[in-house]
């Protein structure tokens, strides 16, 4: 069971099981509230409540940010809740009079690797910790001094928390860059074997056309001649081979044909590794089979196109399932995407979709994007299957 828990659940698990043990103390409060500071405002039943309130918030609210951590981009909505969190854990503090807030803070210091840069996590942790001093000033009656101290410890042990979460955060990023390059490897290395294939069978029936078939039609011409020379039994011999010799002629050119014919890459053995393994989001691959292209430049511009898409959903589409299909129309291959992302109302086009654009234009295709809010993204992607079919391609696009 522990092995199926990755960097982000152990990390939510773990702050969980830390505020449900910052709770225990409220249990022993509610039961006896004695141990309230003597000079608290109100009565014991309000203080409890005041400090449940809080702190069922922080827990919500942490149940809530933590879910899909480090598969999804942070957002404005995020950062609202952070400062819920922070705000939560210091009112923990205040209305308990304890030092429980800053344990709280810990649990938030945990978070602030994965929903904003180190930079701006590090000023979120002293500010956090900072704003507690008054708490120890006020509720827990510390010199100023002393609750000075009493912060600068809690923020080592957070900033032990929040060095921990950052390298829980790489090693993550690590891992998924690995898989990223490991399935680009699987898939260029499939199709490297069908370029090498394709190459082999057409290396092979050149030699056999070049050497045999030239070689077999001398032989043929030099035998009808024989024949027209040859008379009585020695000419039926000489027409006897000459029938086998054609008939060897047309056995090898029928094999160069062959050949030939079945030197094409089969463009889905080279995809689908792309699709294995990626977390956060289903890959939904409808691929038309066999799916062949002779050119194998154009089969490696639909690879590096594929992996672009999954790239896009994975880092900025926030989509959960990805839908590609990809077939033959019209001597081209043509290829649709589309996500469940956030989509936009217009966008700016990154280096990714314009390196998509330039390739398939450089080989007379074309790429067509389609989104809207809450719509995800869709894009049309065309290609000829060869140089030839550049001018069939054209009419298909329009």
């Amino acid at each position: 069971m522990l092995a199926r828990l990755n960097h982000t659940r152990l990390l939510r698990y773990a702050g969980l099981f830390t505020w449900g043990a910052v709770g225990l103390w409220l249990l022993n409060v509610w039961l006896d509230p004695t141990l309230l500071a003597p000079d608290a405002e109100g009565p014991p039943t309000l203080q409890v409540l005041r400090w449940l309130s809080v702190y069922l918030t922080f827990g919500a609210v942490y149940w809530w940010i933590t879910r899909q951590l480090g598969q999804r981009r942070p957002g404005v909505v995020d950062h609202g809740l952070l400062l819920v969190l922070t705000a939560c854990a210091i009112g923990v503090g205040y209305f308990s009079g304890t030092g429980l807030g800053s344990i709280l803070l810990m649990v938030v210091a945990g978070l602030l690797p994965w929903l904003m840069p180190v930079r701006f996590g590090l000023v979120w942790l002293i500010c956090g910790n900072v704003a507690i001093i008054p708490v120890f000033v006020g509720a827990l009656d510390f010199p100023p001094i002393l609750a000075v101290l009493q912060s600068l410890a809690y923020m080592g042990f957070s900033s032990l928390v929040f060095v921990t979460a950052l390298v829980a955060r790489q090693q993550a990023e690590a891992r998924e860059e690995q898989r990223r390059l490991n399935a680009e490897l699987r898939a260029t290395r499939a199709l490297l074997g069908e370029s090498v294939r394709v190459n082999e069978r057409t290396r092979i029936s050149r030699e056999l056309h070049d050497l045999l078939g030239h070689h077999l039609t001398a032989l043929s011409l030099n035998l009808e001649v024989a024949g027209h020379l040859s008379e009585g039994r020695v000419k039926e011999h000489v027409q006897q081979a000459h029938t086998l010799a054609r008939l060897l002629l047309t056995d090898v050119r029928e094999a160069v044909s062959q050949l030939r014919e079945g030197g094409a890459i089969d463009l889905g053995a080279a995809l689908l590794p792309l699709a294995e393994n990626v977390p956060a989001l289903d890959i939904h691959m409808d691929i038309e089979t066999p799916l062949t292209l002779d050119d194998p430049e154009r089969a490696h511009v639909m690879l590096r196109c594929t992996q672009e898409i999954i790239t896009n959903a994975v880092r900025h589409a926030g989509a959960r399932n990805l839908w590609i299909n990809a077939g033959r129309r019209s001597d081209c291959i043509v290829m649709s995407a589309r996500d469940d992302g956030h989509g936009a109302d217009t966008f700016v086009a990154g280096n990714g979709l314009r390196g998509m654009r330039e390739r398939l234009q450089q080989h007379g295709g074309d790429l067509k994007i389609e989104t809207r809010p809450e719509a995800g993204f869709c894009l049309h992607l065309t290609l000829p299957a060869s140089a030839a079919a550049a001018a069939a391609c054209e009419g298909a696009i329009a």
